[in-house]
């Protein structure tokens, strides 16, 4: 079952591209977007990324921190992030293996990796906002100005 709209979102630590941990509930007193990727380096997750990279500016009007996340280890996720220039957190949700993608009810048992999921979280760590999609289909980047518009 997937996270709803309303509730709380599941805290967690994880260590992001540079070997840090970063909590979920440290973040709070600004939004969060939190992006779900499978694969580190795949063409979607690759052109979904860059295209956060290159509208950063549409999370930032909006004091809003990007969080990636993937079941990749933390050091493919240093040697993507630095490949692609995300400035961003990638974290990896690598051990236990897929443990804060279950979590949010995301996980693909099938590909050992989540699906596309992307959750906007007020500065209160309640979700305003969902989408998902299965690992082949790519999110829309309308559709996070239009989520980021409304995101209060």
């Amino acid at each position: 079952m997937t996270i709803e709209i309303g509730t709380p979102a599941p805290d967690f630590t994880l260590k992001n591209q540079h070997g840090e941990d970063i909590t979920l509930s440290e973040l709070r007193g600004r939004p969060v977007a939190l992006v779900f990727f499978p694969f580190a380096f795949s063409g979607i997750c690759t052109g979904e990324l860059c295209e956060i990279r290159d509208n950063i500016g549409a999370f930032a009007d909006g004091d809003v921190e990007v969080v990636a996340v993937s079941c990749d280890h933390f050091f493919s996720n240093r040697a993507f992030a630095d490949a692609e220039g995300l400035t961003f957190s990638v974290l990896s949700d690598f051990w236990p293996h897929g443990e804060v993608s279950r979590a949010y009810g995301i996980f693909n048992e099938g590909a050992g990796a989540p699906e596309r999921g992307t959750y906007l979280i007020d500065a209160a760590g309640v979700v305003q906002w969902k989408v998902e999609h299965p690992i082949g289909e790519a999110r829309d980047f309308d559709a996070y100005r239009r989520a980021l518009g409304e995101l209060v």
